[in-house]
């Protein structure tokens, strides 16, 4: 008597999940390939005949389904944080000492791994069962990839054993070495494309919008660490992969433990010298410490954990020949040396171009143009010129070299204006400020965002044009424009790309466009001193010192016409600041651009300097984030600060109160980690009510 459908499609099913589970995480493949395909074949014959018994767990959906119209986000429970890296031993050094410092172990132990070269991932089970699947995106969203995912065979779609309500896996999605040749050779044979790189290989699968496409592509995955779950966590980083390696999920085979600087090296050679001969791409080893009370204790610092450490290979490299060398000016005026080059391949992406950062790199390594230089590539890094072959140097009829040793320009190539480098600085700068063309697009950009002078509308591509086309010199002459001057530089704009518009064909302009953005500048004519400081662009004046300076002086005059030494007497500025805003007002074409908006009628309220606020709050730090229902974040902040608080951006070890509205991300988390005071909502305005 043959079974059911429902029991044969439960036994194929568990069938299925076993082999990939022996194939994938014990590597110890219990049926051959051609017997899986048969019994696969079998099990999808079964559900088409008994749709009523479909189910999207099932191994047959690894297949892949059909197309969607593009990823919805995902918001990470917990944040998706990078890892700070170290390429030298006595980076790794320090790391230990700084954990031996501030734990008080002498020996701490570290769960150790190898970095491998694909894409980040987080995977969501609810009751065992796989239910969404994204990239790490910005490290606080992502992107939606669940159908793509659900496509690769090492990902069980059912977890094992006794799985919590909630896990939250952490992991790599890679394509194997001889699984990317194997594909590549079979895309040059079929005439389609072939993958640029395993690494690239394994992102760009799984951004197909077609996740029969991504079925095709041989994936496979590494968990490596936990985000959300409601489990209760053994006391380590290495117990919690045997857990997770319990519920059949694949963990790296090379994952051990180490103890002290020295563990951490000998793992670090040990899986160096195997790099080459692993089935997979790996850029690195990765160090975390062990024991999660030590973790909770270390913290986190910017987006990276302080107890985690990414240790690098070094990076591969290629030679090539430098055909020019030429130099970038950015918008704080910094002199970027870079060679146009010879394009050569560097993990597996062409480049034809590499920095050489700045004057003393240039002086190191005495590049010159014609020279023979080894060029690296570090993952996504920009390309470097690590060293010039100098026996490849060209040499005159008598032995000498061809060209002479490179040096930067005194003077700004875009505007004239002189190019210095500061005592103790390695960069060199331009000190055209609001005057150099190099720096212009930039400080337009920045001026008319919205923390500064908040002209809503005036994109990159309308600055772009503007000072292209000459409408532009200063940000003073945004003031000046007209909705005809938008108009005409967009038909200029048009007929050089050969994009002219059927209206403007007709003679019928649209100009609602052009009057919303004139609208935009006069309204941002109208502003405060803070925002119109921030504006500027004064290196190193962001938001907080702006406010500063602002409420110090309450007028724009006494603060042109401060000293290094008046300045220095302001909260939060030290002689470094202070040197650069007394420059940057010294400079008459600064001046100049200043008196252009005043006269092109750009005002602010300015009165008598504000002291420090004596209130219940004096002396914290409050950080808002989150959307609030009864009043701005702007707002909020005002009221906040009236009551004697500093009211910063950023979370940090100092923050005296957090204050989280409603969608707080990565800063609540933060928050969290660090055991700060937090408060929402409800909380503020109950303390606001009482100290208004």
């Amino acid at each position: 008597m043959s079974p059911k459908p429902a029991d044969r499609i439960a036994k194929l099913r568990r069938q299925l999940e076993d082999a990939n589970y022996r194939y994938h995480v014990l590597d110890d493949p219990s049926i051959p390939d051609g017997e899986y395909d048969r019994l696969l074949r079998e099990l999808e014959a079964l559900e088409a005949e008994h749709p009523e018994l479909a189910d999207p767990n099932s191994p047959s959906q690894r297949v892949g389904d059909k197309p969607s119209s593009k990823f919805a986000e995902v918001k990470h429970a917990v944040p998706m944080l990078s890892l700070a890296n170290a390429f030298a031993d006595e980076e790794v050094a320090d790391f230990v000492a700084r954990i031996s410092r501030e734990t008080g172990d002498d020996a701490p132990e570290f769960s150790v791994e190898p970095k491998l070269d694909g894409l980040a991932i987080s995977l969501r089970y609810e009751d065992g069962k796989f239910v969404r699947g994204a990239t790490r995106g910005d490290g606080v969203t992502g992107e939606d990839v669940t159908p793509n995912l659900r496509t690769v065979r090492a990902i069980p779609l059912q977890l094992r054993g006794k799985p919590p309500k909630v896990l939250e896996v952490r992991g790599e999605v890679y394509m194997p070495k001889a699984a990317f040749e194997k594909y590549n050779a079979w895309a040059a044979e079929h005439g389609a494309k072939t993958l640029a790189n395993p690494r690239n290989g394994a992102a760009g699968s799984l951004r197909q919008l077609d996740p029969r496409i991504t079925a095709q592509r041989p994936l496979s995955f590494y968990a490596y660490a936990l985000g959300e779950t409601d489990a209760k966590l053994p006391k380590t980083h290495t117990e919690t992969l045997a857990w997770l390696r319990e519920l059949g999920l694949p963990v790296s085979s090379l994952a051990d433990a180490a103890t002290g600087t020295e563990g951490l090296l000998a793992y670090y050679r040990r899986v160096g010298e195997e790099r080459n001969a692993l089935p997979f791409d790996i850029d690195g080893v990765v160090y975390k410490l062990n024991r999660y009370d030590q973790q909770r204790a270390m913290g986190f610092v910017s987006r990276a954990p302080r107890w985690a450490l990414a240790h690098k290979f070094p990076a591969q490299e290629e030679a090539t020949v430098v055909e020019s060398i030429e130099v970038n000016v950015g918008r704080t005026g910094a002199v970027t040396p870079w060679v146009q080059m010879t394009p050569v391949h560097v993990g597996g992406v062409m480049v034809g171009r590499a920095t050489l950062h700045n004057a003393d790199q240039i002086a190191r390594l005495d590049v010159r143009v014609g020279d023979s230089i080894i060029v690296r590539r570090a993952g996504d890094v920009i390309p470097e010129v690590v060293r010039v072959i100098e026996e490849r140097r060209p040499l005159d009829k008598k032995g000498k070299p061809l060209h002479p040793p490179y040096a930067l320009p005194t003077e700004c190539p875009i505007c004239g204006s002189d190019v210095v480098r500061e005592e103790g600085e390695v960069v060199a700068r331009c000190t055209g400020g609001l005057f150099c063309p190099a720096q212009r697009k930039e400080a337009l950009i920045h001026f008319s965002s919205r923390r500064a002078m908040d002209i809503g509308g005036l994109g990159e591509r309308f600055v772009d044009a503007l000072v292209e086309f000459g409408y532009v010199e200063t940000v003073a002459d945004l003031y000046k424009l007209t909705v005809d001057d938008f108009l005409e530089m967009k038909r200029r704009a048009d007929e050089r790309d050969g994009t002219v518009p059927e209206t403007v064909k007709a003679g019928k302009v649209a100009s609602k466009w052009a009057e919303n953005l004139i609208a935009g500048i006069d309204a941002s004519r109208n502003t405060t001193l803070e925002r119109l400081l921030y504006a500027l662009g004064i290196r190193d004046v962001g938001e907080s010192t702006a406010k500063t300076l602002a409420r110090h002086f309450g007028a724009l005059a006494p603060l042109m016409a401060a000293d290094e030494a008046t300045l220095t007497e302001v909260p939060d500025v030290g002689p470094v600041v202070a040197a650069r805003i007394a420059h940057f007002f010294a400079e008459q074409h600064n001046r100049e651009v200043i008196a252009g908006l005043r006269k092109n009628g750009v005002h602010w309220p300015e009165g008598a300097p504000q002291r420090a606020v004596d209130g219940p709050l004096s002396g914290k730090t409050v950080v808002l984030t989150g959307g609030l229902e009864s009043m701005s974040r702007d707002e909020a902040g005002a009221r906040l600060e009236a009551l004697g608080a500093k009211v910063s951006g950023s979370v940090s070890k100092k923050t005296g109160i957090v204050i989280a509205g409603e969608a707080a991300g990565s800063k609540l988390a933060k928050a969290q980690e660090l055991g700060l005071e937090i408060w929402d909502e409800a909380k503020l305005l109950d303390f606001l009510a009482k100290n208004g």
